[in-house]
């Protein structure tokens, strides 16, 4: 299996974040993780390791709203620039707003701090020096997963799971990023991106495991019918990101009935996990698209510090199993999951249906 990755992401490590009730932690979604990952992928016999090429700004533009992105490459710099005090100990701090808009068709502020509170949703989006690059890096990563699927169904139409899946490696991680916003570790966002781009070449389903809800990916998708977005995660009346993923929001205009979410209640078992998603692959199976993009985070896992499931690592396999009985091209994009001593051995236990 070709695993697309770059050690672009390394640089992106904010030194902490302001968790939940205002707490200063270190920040949940750091490099380890994706040591962890290429650690346990390295000790097997199928993972193929290969650094991304660069598509450029057109396929991120086509899914991201251009000043947003503007935005992104941009504030680090003239943070440093405005503050003296931190442009003498960069490494000791991270971009952050402390006003947030009320998305009530808010105007656009011209100054720094405002425009952060307008494109940054919450306090996990720390900006650091190398953050832009290595968002682009991770949107890289995904859009030749991409690809690769699409060239693979190409040159071997009779056999359409020969070599037809990738992994992405993506860090950071995609599916909180909306059209215009960061938020949730994310800043731009790797699935929607592959799924835009695979979308030229027929209808797509864009499949979300993560635990959280992927509220970035609903926004970008919600008013379209060529991309089927579905969503299982934790139910939003408790968990984040709150105010989106529920079961009523199902798409608007030509996108309506192409939007699913799935909120399950704390403390969902592997059982009841199976359940959602056996009715998330026939919504897929009666789409019948010609590729599948799969956000996959590991934060369903039981003991996950940021989640409330109890899938095991051999629920995993089982997923992953059941996925591919879809039998098609599929781009796996490496979303949450923060259990990091587990996190290697629970994505070998998905990807190994794939391979």
């Amino acid at each position: 299996m070709k695993i697309f990755y770059s050690e672009e992401h390394r640089k992106h490590d904010p030194p902490f974040e302001v968790f939940d009730g205002g707490k200063r932690v270190p920040y949940y979604e750091n490099p380890e993780r994706m040591d962890r990952i290429s650690a346990a992928l390295k000790k097997t016999d199928w993972a193929e390791f290969t650094e991304p090429k660069d598509f450029g700004l057109d396929p991120i533009l086509a899914v991201h709203d251009k000043n947003y992105i503007n935005f992104l490459a941009s504030a680090w710099s003239e943070w440093l620039a405005s503050d003296p005090e931190v442009a003498a100990s960069p490494g000791q701090n991270a971009f952050l707003p402390a006003t947030f808009a009320l998305r009530r068709k808010p105007r656009l502020p011209s100054t720094l701090l405002g425009k952060a509170g307008y494109y940054i949703m919450d306090l996990s989006a720390c900006i650091v020096e190398a953050t832009y690059k290595a968002a682009l890096a991770s949107a890289n990563c995904a859009l030749n997963a991409a690809e690769f699927i699409s060239s693979s169904t190409v040159n071997r139409p009779q056999s359409p799971l020969a070599g037809s899946s990738a992994f992405a490696l993506c860090r950071p991680p995609g599916h909180h990023a909306g059209k215009d916003y960061a938020g949730g570790y994310c800043f731009i966002n790797n699935a929607s991106v592959a799924a835009n781009w695979l979308s030229s070449k027929g209808k797509v389903a864009l499949l979300d495991i993560d635990y959280h809800a992927g509220n970035g990916t609903q926004d970008i998708f919600y008013e379209r019918d060529d991309v089927l977005t579905i969503s299982i995660h934790g139910d939003p009346d408790y968990e984040y990101p709150y105010y989106i993923g529920f079961a009523d929001e199902t798409g608007a205009g030509a996108g309506f009935g192409f939007h699913k979410n799935f909120p399950l209640p704390t403390g969902t078992t592997y059982t009841g996990y199976l359940s959602a998603l056996d009715e998330a692959l026939a919504m897929i199976k009666n789409f019948a698209p010609k590729h599948l993009v799969l956000s996959a985070g590991m934060d369903t896992f039981d003991g996950d510090p940021l989640g409330k499931f109890h899938v095991t690592q051999n629920g995993f396999g089982e997923i992953g199993k059941r996925i591919t009985e879809l039998n098609l091209p599929s781009a796996i994009i490496m979303e949450g999951g923060y259990a990091n001593e587990a996190l290697g051995d629970n994505m070998v236990k998905l990807l190994g249906n794939f391979k």
